[in-house]
């Protein structure tokens, strides 16, 4: 008896004590608080409202106070932030953030890196090219971006760490790649991020590949004919429901009835349109239709500033600013340039300062807009902020275009955009002014929910971003870029793939790369700065084209663009393939 006793006590404390570490495991996982006090802070309220010495309480993924002097609840984790800025968190207004690359069916034709390898570039059998299936077409006006969205797709972490807490979201494809959605940067489901959803149909001048509508003009007369047809088929659909005695059932198309809500002036369409043509285009399209419109991803609208501003349409900017050339310093010994070479090197800077002072123009004609990071590398986007800010436009202009601007586009303003009580918790907390060269990201919060980013050892001249982000490597580091790495480049949903072969070249880095048919091409200028690698190449498509690669190495893995000539930047990712 004394024996059983004994068993079932050990068997009982056994029991308690993995109940107990169970709880425990469960508890680490939630936050020891949803009630936060970032005390003695300089809070930006909004663009020119600043509260110096105050503090922000948050509690269950809201804004309870911000000002000074306010009452803090007893359960807060209080955050000292004397030498730290908040702001409200930063709204991306056009973005692909968390969703996948389309796996697409392949299509005609060539595209960066050569014709298709594996399969890629080839017409499917029994296609007709005139007219092909809607989604090879580029055609998918109904897909949603909420069906599409992961939550743990790294884009989104990219973007958290750089102060952006909300992102529209469109669908990645070419003419009509379906309806964008308005998300919070946090969360685990898509169901949970998602606070407008079908805000906008997203379309581009885009074609497809090799099948029809493969021209931009041709695009735009598909678009002309999608839309008359989506006219005529709500007509037709309205009068069948008011009396169907004698007519013929309509006919479902989902491709034509995602442009009712357009047709009602209820949706607006999202036109990307990256060059002055594309904008061009895109207002004689509309100035025929009538529907309401949104133009995003601007990167060269300048020029039509008092014309869209009479318009009154509403604007997003791109990020993806050119890159800037770097400066050789000049050698004593040099022998005086070639005067045609000057004006061309005139002509590029000028051309610069034009794209870097979009931005300003725009504001200081009184012209909202917002920003969009689509195509835009995370590495540099706080750059191309600090260039805009350099090129005139000011840091509250800045500010006002990542906040109060998009939380009013979007119809938000009242959840979002300022550092106010009764506001969505949505917070970037940096160090020092973000417009800073120094400034570094210190929290995000998103819905309440706290991501912190711990402070660099020794910042980079620029550098500006969260822990973990690197140096220049030095010489002894070059090893690890070298070997066989495979890549994939997305040409607006087709995928080419390749390799690089990376090699030390006398100390620094060399090789040679794949194209998609396998051929072995070339690096011209291959140059390594910390973990960025640029080179250049040419790919014969008809005719010579060049290539410019621009990629980020992180660890086993890069991504980064592919510039085709005048075709445009195409992303290309890869992964090292691992040592036999």
């Amino acid at each position: 008896m004394k024996g059983l006793l004994l068993t079932l006590t050990a068997l009982l404390s056994v029991w308690c004590l993995s109940t107990g570490l169970a709880q425990s495991s469960e508890e680490a996982l939630k936050p020891i608080t949803r009630t936060y006090a970032l005390k003695n802070a300089t809070i930006v309220v909004k663009p020119g409202q600043t509260i110096t010495n105050g503090t922000v309480v948050i509690k269950d993924g809201l804004i309870i106070s911000a000002g000074q002097n306010v009452s803090i609840p007893a359960d807060a984790k209080i955050i000292p932030a004397d030498s730290l800025f908040v702001y409200a968190g930063f709204i991306d207004a056009l973005s692909n953030a968390g969703i996948p690359r389309p796996e697409v069916r392949p299509t005609a034709g060539g595209g960066p890196g050569g014709g298709g390898g594996g399969g890629q570039g080839q017409r499917p059998q029994g296609i007709n090219p005139g007219s092909p299936p809607n989604d090879l077409a580029g055609i998918q006006p109904e897909l949603q971006a909420r069906n599409l969205i992961k939550a743990t797709e790294k884009s989104i972490e990219d973007l958290r760490k750089l102060g952006f807490t909300n992102a529209h979201v469109a669908p990645m494809g070419r003419m009509l790649p379906g309806s964008s959605a308005l998300i919070s940067l946090g969360g685990t489901a898509a169901d949970n991020m998602v606070m407008k959803d079908n805000f906008a149909m997203i379309s581009q001048l885009v074609g497809a590949q090799g099948l029809y509508p493969n021209t931009v003009i041709a695009v735009m007369s598909k678009f002309r004919e999608l839309y008359k047809q989506a006219e005529q088929a709500k007509a037709h659909e309205k009068m069948y429901a008011a009396n169907p005695a004698g007519m013929s059932r309509p006919a479902t198309d989902r491709s034509l009835q995602a442009f009712y809500p357009v047709i009602d002036k209820q949706r607006p369409i999202c036109f990307v349109a990256p060059d002055l043509k594309s904008v061009y285009r895109v207002l004689a399209l509309q100035q025929e239709l009538k529907f309401p419109l949104i133009l995003g991803g601007l990167r060269q609208a300048w020029p039509l500033a008092d014309q869209l501003k009479a318009q009154n349409i509403p604007l997003i900017l791109s990020l993806d600013l050119p890159k800037m050339d770097k400066k050789e310093p000049a050698k004593k010994d040099s022998t005086a340039k070639d005067p045609e070479l000057e004006r061309l090197e005139k002509r590029r800077a000028d051309e610069m300062k034009l794209y870097e002072a979009q931005a300003a123009t725009f504001a200081g004609k009184s012209i909202n807009f917002g920003f969009s990071t689509m195509n835009a590398k995370t590495a540099d986007i706080r750059e191309a902020l600090r260039r805009m800010v350099k090129a005139g436009l000011k840091e509250d202009q800045a500010l006002a275009a990542l906040t109060t601007t998009p939380a009013a586009m979007f119809g938000v303003a009242q959840s979002l955009g300022t550092v106010e009580k009764g506001k969505i918790a949505n917070l970037v907390v940096s160090k020092k002014p973000y417009f800073d060269e120094k400034s570094q990201v210190r929290y995000v919060f998103v819905d309440g929910t706290i991501y912190e980013f711990e402070a660099e050892a020794a910042a980079r001249p620029g550098a500006g971003g969260p822990a973990g982000a690197r140096g220049a490597a030095a010489p002894s580091d070059l090893g690890k870029f070298l070997g066989k790495w495979n890549y994939e480049i997305d040409a607006q949903g087709t995928v080419y793939k390749g390799t690089l072969s990376l090699i030390d070249d006398g100390g620094k880095i060399g090789g040679t790369w794949t194209d998609a048919e396998g051929k072995s091409k070339s690096m011209s200028s291959p140059a390594l700065k910390g973990n960025d690698m640029t080179f250049s190449s040419t790919v014969n498509m008809g005719q010579e084209l060049p290539l410019d690669f621009a990629i980020t190495f992180d660890g086993t893995k890069f991504s980064g663009k592919v510039k085709v000539g005048d075709f445009g930047a195409f992303p290309i990712e890869g992964s090292k393939e691992p040592r036999n």
